[in-house]
């Protein structure tokens, strides 16, 4: 079975990041230029802790159909405090079923204290076709006596 530790490995550790004061403009600015869909918010005190996260969903619904000013809210007025994260020894089936169960799209991923990096949906999903994609090659090759 195939982990976290796979993924981050192709993708690399890159974690982007904003505080709980920063103005939701600023943090969407981040997201288009860095072509993401999440960000990390980090404790305003401490750099190391993690706040909560922010994602472009968190903007549609409690901006968007709120009829907010992105210009002026604070990622703290919108963001999401309870943040699960997971480790690098995570499969990715485990990634898919917590995924699917919470209805999120985002895991920061945790090495006993330290952040290690963070996944997306789509960086499991990508990982688990190109799993397919081996398995049917061989398979076939299998089958041709090759």
């Amino acid at each position: 079975m195939t982990t976290v530790s796979k993924i981050l490995a192709a993708k690399g550790g890159q974690i982007w990041s904003v505080t709980p004061s920063t103005r939701l403009y600023e943090a969407l600015k981040l997201m288009a230029d860095k072509d993401i869909g999440a960000l990390l918010v980090f404790d305003d005190d401490d750099d190391t802790k993690i706040a909560g996260i922010i994602s472009e969903r968190d903007y549609a619904r409690k901006v968007i159909l709120e009829g907010k000013n992105s210009m002026i809210v604070p990622i703290s007025e919108i963001m999401t405090e309870r943040v699960l994260c997971i480790s690098p020894g995570t499969t990715l089936e485990e990634c898919m079923a917590l995924m699917t169960d919470k209805h999120i799209r985002h895991l920061p991923v945790m090495e006993e204290e330290d952040l290690v990096g963070i996944i997306s949906i789509g960086d499991v999903v990508k990982e688990l076709i190109s799993e397919q994609k081996f398995v049917i090659d061989q398979l076939e090759n299998y089958i041709r006596g090759f």
